[in-house]
Formats: C-alpha cells, structure tokens, sequence
C-alpha cells in the first residue's frame, strides 16, 4: 500500500504543485481504512486516508458540507485536497492538522454557530441526498418532512433489519418505531446539517486552539443526535459544553432524549461488533417499551 499511495501522489502534478514527496508514515488505521502522514519538500504535510471509494465518496461529501457552513475562525473543518484512485480503493487528501489537549471551548462555540447556520439556511427537511455510512454500517439516502418518521424510517429501522443475524427480533423493536417517531416529533426540532459520528476520536482542539471535525457521518437531523453522542463514550469536557451553551443552548427535555438517538449508533455497533452493544440496545429497548408503550 506505502508503494501504491507513493506512487499516485507522485503522478498527481495538481495536488503537489513541483514538490516532492519525502516521508510517507502510517498514521493509525480503523474499522474503514488506513491513514498516512505525507512530508513534503516544502516543510509542509499532508493527511491521506485510504479505504473503499464509496466510504470516501460519502466522507468527502459530509466534509464539504460542514466545512460550507463552519465559522473556520472557530473550528476547521479539514479541506478535501484530491481524491486519487488506488487498486480497488482510493486515497482521500488532506492538510494535516496538529492535535492539542487544548480548551474544548472553541470547539463546542463553533459546533453551535455551524448547527445554527445551517438550520436557518438548510433544505427544511431531514435526510441525506446519497447513500453514506456510520462507521463500515449503512446510512441510507432519503428525506422526510418531519424528525420523527427520519430518524425512524431512515436511521433506525435499517439498522433494526441487521440486527436479525445476532438474533433481535422484529417483536423487539417494530411496536416502538410510532411511538419513538410521535415522541421526537412533540420536540420542535429544526433540520440542521450535523456531523453525525460525533465521538472523541473524530474531534479534537488544534494548536491554536481552534477546535476541529473529522470522519463525519452528515446528514440533516435534529442536533440533538451530535451533542447525545458525546455523552455516548465520554472524552468532551464541560468546556464544550459550556462552548456550545454560549451560542445556542439545548432545550428542556433534551436529556431525556439522550438515549433513544444514542440508540442509533448502539445498535450499529452491535451489529458490527457485538458483545456488549447487543445487551445495551435491548436494555434502551426495555426502558422505552415502559415508557412508551
């Protein structure tokens, strides 16, 4: 793959601009693809992502859209440099960023002003125009004119038909899909473009402080889905809270919403992973069957 990679930036005049690269590092690797640090001749750096063009294709477009409506003075959204096709995948081209343990503050203002300005310029519905992914599981394209029946219809029951090969069945979830779909919908929420995979790994504060969204997930959806799911796995701290609250705080009730849109990304992991994820979504299950039903 290093030979492959080194090759394509090489022959890719546009994206070098004369110069040479010089170091090409491994820099971590997920579920999705491999990623790569490029050194260039200049000094400067480059983040290459390489996994299956149609994760990429997705990713690229979510990137885009976030990068159109962020305030860069207060969180980057990375540009997409190029795109260069591999043997059977492709390599997605960045600037790298430098990582700090900075204040979330930034990060947490900034998210707020981009949910914000999308949602007073966005399309008024909720939903996606392709088909993308969450993490290696399916994201499908779609729109619907309330939040309810979205997140239901959109996110939810696919994830719900997986679900079947580790033995949840349609008794479990299909009574609750109305019910959850009528619940959202009392809460007033507006379409916003979000990020969508909105964990620690795919956040963090740069060196000037500034905060920073990668490997997003986008679509438009209630924000909500964004702030339950740094409640998912921990690593935000009461400082991107306290960011965001200063633009555009949550409305009552928000926190007990908390685990129904969590629920989205439990069940995609119990479908990819297993385990412990299994016996967490049947327990969100429970508590909203007794509540809802």
């Amino acid at each position: 793959m290093r030979d492959q990679l080194q090759q394509a930036l090489a022959t890719d005049a546009g994206l070098l601009k004369g110069r040479q690269v010089t170091d090409l590092l491994r820099a971590g690797g997920g579920s999705v693809g491999s990623s790569w640090r490029v050194s260039l001749s200049d000094g400067q750096a480059l983040f290459v992502k390489v996994a299956h063009s149609a994760n990429l294709r997705a990713e690229q477009s979510g990137l885009q859209a976030l990068r159109g409506w962020a305030d860069l003075s207060l969180i980057e959204v990375p540009q997409v440099l190029g795109c260069l096709p591999l043997s059977g995948q492709s390599a997605l081209v960045m600037a790298w960023c430098e990582f700090s343990s900075g204040d979330q503050f930034s990060l947490g203002r900034g998210l707020a002003l981009l949910h914000r300005a999308s949602a007073d310029g966005g399309p008024g519905c909720f939903g996606w125009d392709q088909d993308g992914f969450i993490g290696l599981g399916p994201q499908p394209r779609g729109w619907r004119e309330n939040w309810g029946q979205a997140f239901t219809e959109l996110r939810l029951r696919p994830q719900f038909h997986l679900a079947r090969t580790w033995g949840l069945d349609a008794q479990e979830w299909e009574p609750l899909l109305q019910p959850i779909a009528a619940w959202l919908n009392r809460h007033a929420s507006e379409p916003c473009l979000v990020h969508g995979d909105l964990w620690s790994g795919n956040a963090a504060v740069l060196a000037d402080g500034r905060g920073l969204l990668i490997d997003p997930a986008s679509w438009w959806a209630d924000r909500e889905v964004d702030l339950a799911m740094t409640c998912l796995f921990g690593g935000f701290s009461r400082r991107f809270m306290e960011g965001y609250s200063s633009e555009w705080p949550l409305p009552a009730g928000a926190e007990e919403r908390v685990d129904v849109l969590n629920l989205y990304h439990l069940v995609n992991h119990a479908n990819l992973f297993g385990g412990g994820y299994q016996q967490q979504s049947r327990g969100i299950l429970e508590t909203l069957r007794l509540r809802l039903l």
